[in-house]
């Protein structure tokens, strides 16, 4: 991916392969980030999750 100006005085350049590559590592980290809540949420008892959010026990 490539920019400049009208003039072609400066330029910017992002190589698409590095730019690939940021974007691989951050969704790695995103979904490595989310599974140990999910694991953790998905073996709560969700009716006893709720009562015992709103303060009454079953």
């Amino acid at each position: 991916m490539r920019a400049s100006d009208t003039d072609g005085a400066s330029a910017f350049a992002l190589p698409a392969l590095r730019l690939g590559l940021i974007l691989a590592v951050g969704l790695l980290a995103g979904v490595l980030a989310g599974l140990r809540p999910a694991r953790h949420a998905a073996r709560l008892n969700a009716l006893r999750a709720i009562t015992q959010e709103q303060g009454t026990p079953i």
